[in-house]
């Protein structure tokens, strides 16, 4: 904030001396008072348009600027005809119906010819609309870099990059994404207020690890951590809190809450891509978790876990965790109890193939392998007993594969029929984020397409009743994208 001090001394914002408070000079008149006013105004002004002109240049280096889109008069209602239904919720296709948008929301499904009159008509040809795809294992800040930049590198350059990732999201057909771990919180509200496009975000801010978990990405030499030692890299950008023990672990949750976590996340499991903890450990003791649910409850929101194996995931379920992160390795009793606890299984379709997250250690690799062995079984068992599903990519230091996420939905019709697949991440996806609750950063239904929900709405050439492989090409094979009732892409003029 400007204060002008002249030569005497005399502020002119508060007209005090700094030493006799006697008025030696006319820097205290009204004039001179009214003149550094309207000085620190105007700095005032070319702050803000500076600051915001800045902000777009950069993000418009990545053709990720205030772009046009269709016109659209306020208010004026989208009536969408001609098409094929899937809504996210029935396994099925519907006809005979159209798609009446308006102020952002689907506000009717009439029959064909029966919206207002001033309605403007898309007229989708025939083909088949789907509910906006929802990832609820994404990471936006950490997708698009390498674990090197992601970790120590340029922190400005890392939040740029996730704007672009951002973009490419929302042009494969994903309008809102849960981020389970990372500083997502700057581009979220970026994406809100309209400065550059991407997906709504569920942000889960730092995830919570112990000393010596997942998120423990420090190395060897760093230790021992004592009661005076600064946060590392990833504490201090927010790509996750190392929390040892209940009063810890509440800290840390606060924390997240504090920033606008819609979610909390914590690690209680070994993970694949770090060095020190084994698939096979469990981490953080029950009172920990038990602290880190108890937190999140208070603010009307739920506990997500990272864990491959059975016991932690049992100690999660014990603990009041609502959703697994991954869990290949459960065997066919910790699934069973996962379906008895109601809670949620958002798993990936881990296969160690061409599209799995880049691991050049072979430490790593070795742990890689094994999960992939134990996805095949994950899904029979899921098939075996009413677990609650929904989908997540998990894409991780790799600019490459975040551009292939429906490919990765797409693995998903090799375990189950392609509407239930995309059930996963469409209506059951979005009965998931609903557990935020009060912490939801937007009102209204997502995932499926019904009156009053979001009208997050994708046009797409291809039969999502025979199969996915149309995810595999986006660009050529989403005609229309809608978020929120903006069209952000249409290729069907």
């Amino acid at each position: 904030m400007f204060q002008a001090v002249c030569g005497c001394g005399r502020s002119a914002r508060t007209g005090l001396w700094a030493d006799d408070g006697v008025d030696h000079c006319r820097c205290g008149a009204p004039g001179t008072l009214a003149a550094y006013a309207r000085l620190e105004k105007d700095l005032r002004r070319r702050e803000m348009l500076g600051g915001a002109g800045a902000i777009l240049g950069m993000f418009a280096g990545f053709g990720l600027g205030p772009r046009e889109t269709r016109a659209q008069e306020a208010e004026r209602p989208i009536r969408l005809t001609n098409l094929r239904l899937f809504d996210g919720t029935a396994r099925s296709m519907r006809t005979g119906h159209d798609i009446l948008v308006q102020g952002g929301r689907i506000t009717a499904l009439p029959r064909p010819g029966q919206g207002p009159e001033d309605a403007r008509v898309i007229d989708c040809g025939g083909r088949a609309v789907i509910p906006g795809l929802i990832d609820t294992h994404a990471h936006v800040t950490l997708a698009g870099v390498s674990q090197l930049a992601a970790l120590a590198g340029d922190i400005g350059f890392v939040h740029l990059v996730s704007g672009q990732i951002a973009g490419s999201m929302l042009m494969q057909g994903f309008t809102t994404i849960r981020d389970v771990a990372g500083p997502s919180f700057g581009v979220k509200l970026a994406i809100d207020r309209g400065i550059l496009p991407g997906p709504r975000i569920f942000p889960s801010g730092a995830a919570l690890s112990q000393t010596s978990g997942h998120g423990d990405f420090r190395m060897l030499h760093e230790l021992p951590r004592m009661p005076s030692t600064p946060a590392n890299r990833s504490e201090s950008e927010g790509v996750f809190a190392i929390a040892d023990g209940v009063p810890e672990v509440l800290r840390r949750t606060r924390e997240q809450l504090m920033k606008g976590a819609s979610q909390i996340k914590i690690m209680a499991g070994g993970g694949v891509s770090s060095l020190y903890d084994p698939l096979d450990t469990i981490q953080f003791t029950e009172e920990e978790m038990r602290a880190a649910v108890r937190a999140a409850a208070d603010w009307g929101t739920y506990v997500c876990a990272h864990v491959y194996n059975p016991a932690g995931i049992q100690r999660c379920l014990a603990a009041g965790v609502r959703s697994i992160e991954h869990g290949q390795l459960a065997d066919e009793e910790t699934v069973r109890m996962m379906a008895d606890a109601g809670a949620w299984w958002s798993i990936q379709p881990f296969l160690a193939d061409e599209d799995a997250n880049p691991q050049p250690d072979p430490r790593r690799r070795q742990k890689q392998l094994e999960v992939s062995e134990g996805t095949v079984r994950a899904f029979e068992f899921a098939s075996r007993h009413p677990v609650k599903m929904s989908f997540g990519t998990d894409v991780l230091f790799s600019a490459e594969l975040s551009r292939r996420m429906g490919r990765q939905l797409g693995k998903f019709a090799n375990f189950m029929a392609p509407l239930d697949a995309l059930h996963l991440a469409t209506g059951a996806a979005g009965e998931l984020l609903a557990l935020s609750g009060p912490r939801n950063p937007y009102d209204g239904a997502l995932g499926v397409i019904a009156e009053g929900a979001l009208a997050d709405l994708l046009v797409v050439d291809g039969d999502p009743e025979a199969g996915l492989g149309w995810l595999e090409d986006p660009a050529a094979n989403l005609r229309l994208i809608m978020k929120g009732g903006r069209v952000h892409k249409d290729m069907l003029a």
